[in-house]
């Protein structure tokens, strides 16, 4: 599928996604300074400033990056706690950009911490990585139809990875989880915090295991929702427990269509409809009634991974429907090409991920076996996007997977709903397992589980920041109905690049 690379890259974007630890302690970031806050000048409230860490924490003679920050201050100085340091997820998201925007956890937390977000190096407002547009925005086959195409899509990779390394320098080499969880050191210090307290949703939970391997007596509390499982061994294992994943939620919309009348599709069997969908995209029959524009399979993938985030379930039926009646929508126009390129994402995931694919009879084999697992959904498109966007990709990684490792820290609270479209439910239960530390459950749909207007997942998250106080192993909080009031989509979003 030639001339659909630029389309692809963005409208997956729709959707929204360690090495052994070192014999030595890890440096220390206690030389770290103080951070020269000043008001930010694009959000009142907040304050700004900047930590300055090495570029490779091996060599620290080598050279310096920035990492930006941004702080709003606790709302209650009397009862001000300390500060939580959070991030929104990616590889790519903007913890500066969130916060400025309002981004924080409850009043209760608000009331006695700081909330800090920070750009995790080469993102945002950090020294970035940068990479050519021209490479960047090259066709390529993202779904390859055979070797060629298989060849092609990896000299692709290939060429933009040395574009970001031309164009950026040695920091292109040095975007790894485990030097970002050194950098959080490094902030922790600089902050004046003895211990770190922080909250990280989707790829922020890779920063955070990652800190409390290499940093466990500098762990204050650490929530973790929506894992990523770094234990996952290879792209098979990767892309399946993925789609399974998206597969299940589709499972929940149709049930909850089922029993909704607002549902556009009640009364309807939603399976039969999707799947006469996705056999038209496959023929190349399928177009948005609107533009007129094909609508390819892992386009219209990335829009079921997108549309289950929130989940938004009412959206999704009502595009389905217009799709299936071929009625024009303004929405449906809007399926692909809103978003700029992520030239971050494979910088960061390629050096924490080895998932080898090694030609095209390989990977169309993962293909097919997954649509088998999930047969209305086909394929989680951000799963695919990130196993297929480190083929040929030049760098190796350097900080590939291995089961959690946690030993000497306080407890953890891991957090996950229980039908998550991007980080799978396996790998939350996985992570608490491998840790030894407790799995809080939400029973419903969505990603970020702090988000979804549990009460109950709320005050035993904000128990556990304020008191360390955990809640009891296996507790389960009750879902809250999509079409409810409070379930408005309040934490992470699909994000406006490719990432979990």
């Amino acid at each position: 599928m030639l001339g659909v690379g630029k389309r692809l890259l963005t409208a997956a974007a729709v959707t929204a996604v360690t090495g052994s630890l070192l014999a030595a302690a890890p440096a220390s970031a206690a030389t770290a300074g103080t951070i020269d806050w000043q008001p930010c000048a694009d959000a009142p409230g907040v304050d700004c400033g900047t930590v300055t860490v090495p570029i490779d924490y091996g060599h620290p003679d080598r050279g310096t990056t920035n990492v930006a920050l941004a702080r709003r201050k606790a709302t209650d100085p009397q009862a001000r706690i300390g500060a939580v340091l959070m991030d929104p997820g990616g590889p790519g998201g903007s913890g500066t950009g969130e916060v400025k925007a309002g981004w924080s956890l409850s009043a209760d937390v608000t009331k006695r911490f700081d909330t800090v977000g920070f750009d995790p190096r080469g993102v945002g407002g950090s020294t970035q990585i940068k990479c050519g547009l021209d490479e960047v925005i090259a066709d390529h086959p993202v779904v390859p139809a055979n070797q060629a195409e298989f060849e092609q899509l990896a000299q692709y990779n290939r060429k933009v990875g040395e574009s970001c390394s031309r164009l950026t320098g040695p920091l292109a080499s040095f975007a790894d989880t485990k030097t970002v969880a050194r950098d959080m050191d490094a902030i922790r210090a600089a902050l004046g915090e003895k211990k770190l307290t922080y909250y990280g949703v989707s790829y922020g939970t890779l920063m955070g295991q990652q800190y409390a391997e290499l940093f466990p007596d500098k762990v204050r509390a650490l929530v973790l929702d929506s894992n990523m499982d770094h234990s996952q061994q290879g792209a098979w294992d990767f892309l399946l427990s993925e789609t399974k994943s998206v597969q299940a939620e589709f499972g929940e919309f149709a049930a909850w269509c089922g029993r909704t009348p607002s549902c556009a599709l009640h009364g309807q069997d939603v399976s039969k409809v999707t799947r006469a969908l996705q056999d038209k995209a496959a023929r190349g029959e399928l177009k948005e009634p609107q533009s007129g524009e094909v609508i390819t399979p892992l386009t219209l993938a990335g829009f079921f991974q997108g549309s289950f985030y929130g989940p938004d379930w009412n959206r999704l039926a009502t595009e389905l429907k217009l799709l299936s009646d071929g009625t024009p929508s303004a929405a449906s126009a809007k399926l692909r090409d809103e978003t700029p390129v992520n030239t971050v994402f494979q910088s960061v995931f390629c050096d924490d991920w080895r998932l080898p694919v090694h030609n095209y009879a390989e990977l169309e084999t993962y293909r097919r076996a997954v649509a088998a697992f999930a047969p209305d959904v086909k394929v989680n498109s951000l799963g695919w996007q990130a196993v297929t966007g480190c083929i040929g990709w030049p760098e190796k990684a350097s900080n590939p997977q291995h089961p959690l490792q946690v030993h000497g820290a306080p407890p953890l609270l891991v957090l996950s709903s229980k039908f998550d479209p991007a980080t799978p439910y396996a790998w939350s239960q996985t992570v608490a397992r491998q840790s030894g530390n407790t799995l809080l459950t939400y029973d419903g749909w969505g990603h970020g589980a702090y988000f979804k207007k549990s009460d109950c997942v709320t005050k035993a998250t904000d128990d556990y920041l304020i008191t360390g106080k955990l809640p009891a192993r296996g507790t389960h909080c009750a879902a809250v109905e999509p079409d409810a009031p409070q379930a408005r989509i309040a934490g992470p979003k699909p994000p406006t690049a490719i990432g979990f």
